[in-house]
């Protein structure tokens, strides 16, 4: 799952970036309001951690700017400011989530969690389609009730596949989901991991939308 960090203390986004991605997160980590604007607008990311004191522009201002042009992607405001008037102003400006420094990393790892399950219509904790049950929490998958062991790569490929069940995404938008910043991705690597999916949890798992890209069916498609 790939979220936007936007804080601007190096010690602490350090430590958020190296924490997160411990916990299976892939992070992207801007360190100011118009970078964190930027990138939120590109709309690649499942979520974003925002500090407010960013430098350039507030956190706040980028949370209302954003909102006001239609971007509903989950936001966790993370920040210092406690009172409860900042607090009010943040959620109605359209913040999904608040929490006060410091924060325990497994708290905000599920936080975000929650976040990017309910914007995808996924209240339940575990994530299921068709005889495929898929643990964000343990990063675990099981196919029938047996463990099927994947890749990192290819359990943050079914991820998004079973975040978006039931819709066609382009290998772009695969692409976005599964690479960082930096990141250089072969020509074929979505079609690879794909593969590698259909061999362990079934041919019928993902279908294959020409032209368009793939899908994976919430239920068995019928023959």
């Amino acid at each position: 799952m790939r979220i936007l960090l936007a804080e601007d203390d190096p010690l602490l986004g350090d430590g958020l970036q190296a924490g997160l991605r411990q916990l299976g997160f892939l992070v992207d980590w801007v360190r100011d309001g118009e970078a964190a604007e930027r990138e939120l607008r590109a709309q690649a990311h499942a979520a974003a951690v925002l500090d407010l004191g960013l430098p350039r522009k507030d956190g706040l201002d980028v949370l209302a700017t954003l909102r006001q042009a239609g971007i509903s992607t989950p936001v966790l405001v993370l920040t210092a400011r406690d009172a409860v008037p900042d607090r009010i102003r943040g959620l109605n400006l359209g913040a999904d989530d608040y929490v006060i420094k410091p924060v325990d990393l497994d708290e905000l790892a599920a936080r975000l969690r929650a976040l990017v399950r309910r914007a995808h219509g996924q209240p339940q904790e575990c994530l299921s389609a068709q005889d495929v049950v898929l643990d964000a929490a343990s990063r675990t998958v099981r196919r029938a009730g047996e463990l099927v062991t994947l890749s990192t790569r290819e359990f943050d490929l079914l991820q998004a596949f079973m975040l978006n069940a039931d819709r066609v995404l382009s290998r772009e938008q695969l692409e976005q989901q599964l690479y960082s910043w930096g990141r250089e991705v072969e020509s074929n690597a979505i079609e690879v991991h794909i593969h590698n999916l259909r061999r362990k949890l079934g041919a019928a798992l993902i279908c294959t939308v020409r032209g368009i890209g793939y899908m994976l069916p919430r239920e068995v498609p019928k023959p």
